[in-house]
Protein backbone atom coordinates (compact mmCIF):
# COMPACT_ATOMS: atom_id res chain seq x y z
CA UNK A 1 0.00 0.00 0.00
CA UNK A 2 2.30 3.11 -1.39
CA UNK A 3 0.57 6.45 -0.69
CA UNK A 4 1.84 9.85 -1.56
CA UNK A 5 -0.27 11.72 0.87
CA UNK A 6 2.05 11.57 3.63
CA UNK A 7 2.44 15.00 5.52
CA UNK A 8 6.25 15.52 4.46
CA UNK A 9 8.93 17.28 6.51
CA UNK A 10 9.40 19.57 3.44
CA UNK A 11 5.61 20.93 3.45
CA UNK A 12 4.94 20.58 6.58
CA UNK A 13 7.33 22.62 8.53
CA UNK A 14 8.74 26.16 8.00
CA UNK A 15 11.59 26.46 6.28
CA UNK A 16 13.84 27.17 10.01
CA UNK A 17 12.78 24.88 11.60
CA UNK A 18 13.29 22.29 8.84
CA UNK A 19 16.93 23.89 9.54
CA UNK A 20 17.22 23.70 13.11
CA UNK A 21 16.23 19.58 12.59
CA UNK A 22 18.23 19.18 9.68
CA UNK A 23 21.59 20.39 12.05
CA UNK A 24 20.79 17.05 13.60
CA UNK A 25 20.65 14.74 10.82
CA UNK A 26 23.14 12.15 10.32
CA UNK A 27 22.91 9.96 6.68
CA UNK A 28 22.57 5.67 7.31
CA UNK A 29 21.96 3.19 5.33
CA UNK A 30 20.04 -0.10 5.98
CA UNK A 31 20.28 -3.34 4.00
CA UNK A 32 17.33 -5.08 1.97
CA UNK A 33 15.19 -6.94 4.86
CA UNK A 34 17.29 -5.21 7.66
CA UNK A 35 14.82 -4.21 10.39
CA UNK A 36 14.73 -0.16 11.52
CA UNK A 37 12.96 -1.31 14.66
CA UNK A 38 10.37 -3.86 15.87
CA UNK A 39 7.01 -3.28 18.11
CA UNK A 40 8.14 -2.78 21.83
CA UNK A 41 11.19 -1.58 21.43
CA UNK A 42 13.35 1.26 22.66
CA UNK A 43 12.28 4.50 20.57
CA UNK A 44 14.92 6.75 20.39
CA UNK A 45 15.58 7.94 16.61
CA UNK A 46 13.69 8.71 13.82
CA UNK A 47 14.28 9.20 10.27
CA UNK A 48 13.31 10.24 6.70
CA UNK A 49 13.95 8.18 3.93
CA UNK A 50 16.03 9.36 1.01
CA UNK A 51 16.19 6.16 -1.06
CA UNK A 52 14.43 3.57 -1.09
CA UNK A 53 11.24 1.84 0.32
CA UNK A 54 10.21 0.72 3.80
CA UNK A 55 7.49 -0.83 4.88
CA UNK A 56 5.04 -0.39 8.76
CA UNK A 57 3.98 -3.57 9.95
CA UNK A 58 2.21 -4.69 12.78
CA UNK A 59 2.16 -8.25 14.61
CA UNK A 60 -0.35 -10.20 14.58
CA UNK A 61 -0.53 -13.73 16.99
CA UNK A 62 -0.05 -16.61 14.56
CA UNK A 63 0.55 -14.31 11.32
CA UNK A 64 3.32 -13.02 9.32
CA UNK A 65 3.06 -9.07 10.26
CA UNK A 66 0.49 -7.38 8.66
CA UNK A 67 2.14 -4.21 6.32
CA UNK A 68 0.20 -1.11 6.98
CA UNK A 69 2.14 1.38 4.72
CA UNK A 70 4.70 1.75 2.65
CA UNK A 71 7.02 4.74 3.16
CA UNK A 72 9.62 6.24 0.59
CA UNK A 73 11.32 9.83 -0.11
CA UNK A 74 11.01 12.47 2.28
CA UNK A 75 8.53 10.31 4.84
CA UNK A 76 9.01 10.11 8.28
CA UNK A 77 9.82 6.78 9.61
CA UNK A 78 9.00 6.63 13.48
CA UNK A 79 6.85 8.74 15.63
CA UNK A 80 7.07 7.06 18.85
CA UNK A 81 10.06 9.13 20.39
CA UNK A 82 7.88 12.15 20.50
CA UNK A 83 5.40 10.29 23.01
CA UNK A 84 6.26 8.44 27.03
CA UNK A 85 6.73 5.64 26.91
CA UNK A 86 8.70 5.82 24.15
CA UNK A 87 8.14 2.21 22.89
CA UNK A 88 7.94 1.44 19.41
CA UNK A 89 3.70 0.76 18.24
CA UNK A 90 4.88 -0.60 14.99
CA UNK A 91 7.81 -2.21 13.57
CA UNK A 92 9.56 -0.95 10.25
CA UNK A 93 12.14 -3.03 7.19
CA UNK A 94 13.51 -1.74 4.98
CA UNK A 95 11.88 -3.75 1.31
CA UNK A 96 14.57 -2.39 -0.99
CA UNK A 97 18.49 -0.72 0.07
CA UNK A 98 17.94 2.71 2.21
CA UNK A 99 19.73 5.72 2.50
CA UNK A 100 18.01 8.04 5.35
CA UNK A 101 18.74 11.09 7.59
CA UNK A 102 18.82 10.13 11.26
CA UNK A 103 18.06 11.94 14.10
CA UNK A 104 18.59 11.41 17.30
CA UNK A 105 15.55 12.04 19.63
CA UNK A 106 16.61 12.82 22.78
CA UNK A 107 18.27 15.79 21.01
CA UNK A 108 15.71 16.39 19.22
CA UNK A 109 13.52 17.11 22.41
CA UNK A 110 16.61 19.24 23.49
CA UNK A 111 15.76 21.34 21.40
CA UNK A 112 11.98 21.58 22.16
CA UNK A 113 12.85 22.92 25.56
CA UNK A 114 14.70 26.02 24.32
CA UNK A 115 12.52 26.92 21.09
CA UNK A 116 9.06 26.29 21.63
CA UNK A 117 8.51 27.74 18.29
CA UNK A 118 10.18 24.50 16.77
CA UNK A 119 8.88 22.22 19.34
CA UNK A 120 5.29 23.34 18.55
CA UNK A 121 6.16 22.96 14.81
CA UNK A 122 7.95 19.68 14.82
CA UNK A 123 4.78 17.94 16.88
CA UNK A 124 2.28 19.82 14.59
CA UNK A 125 4.15 17.32 11.86
CA UNK A 126 4.20 14.35 13.74
CA UNK A 127 0.74 14.94 14.62
CA UNK A 128 -0.11 14.85 10.69
CA UNK A 129 1.71 12.18 9.77
CA UNK A 130 -0.01 10.26 12.97
CA UNK A 131 -3.62 10.53 11.64
CA UNK A 132 -2.33 10.05 8.31
CA UNK A 133 -0.97 6.72 9.70
CA UNK A 134 -3.89 5.78 11.99
CA UNK A 135 -6.12 5.99 8.85
CA UNK A 136 -3.63 3.76 6.73
CA UNK A 137 -3.79 1.09 9.05
CA UNK A 138 -7.65 1.33 9.54
CA UNK A 139 -7.85 0.90 6.11
CA UNK A 140 -5.43 -1.72 5.87
CA UNK A 141 -6.22 -3.98 8.60
CA UNK A 142 -9.92 -3.69 7.42
CA UNK A 143 -9.20 -4.70 3.94
CA UNK A 144 -6.97 -8.05 5.44
CA UNK A 145 -9.51 -8.84 8.34
CA UNK A 146 -13.25 -7.37 8.15
CA UNK A 147 -15.61 -9.79 5.93
CA UNK A 148 -16.13 -6.51 3.57
CA UNK A 149 -12.91 -4.87 3.89
CA UNK A 150 -12.55 -1.58 4.18
CA UNK A 151 -15.15 -0.76 1.33
CA UNK A 152 -11.86 1.73 -0.33
CA UNK A 153 -10.89 0.33 -3.57
CA UNK A 154 -7.38 0.11 -4.26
Amino acid sequence: MTTTTTPRMTRSLPAEHRGTLMSLAREVTFPQGGRLFDEGGRADRFWIVRTGTVVLDVRIPGRRPAVIETLGFGDLVGSSWLFSPRVWHLGAEAVTPVRAWEFDARAVRELFRDDPRFAEAVARWVGLVLVHRLHAARTRLLDLYAPYGSGIPG
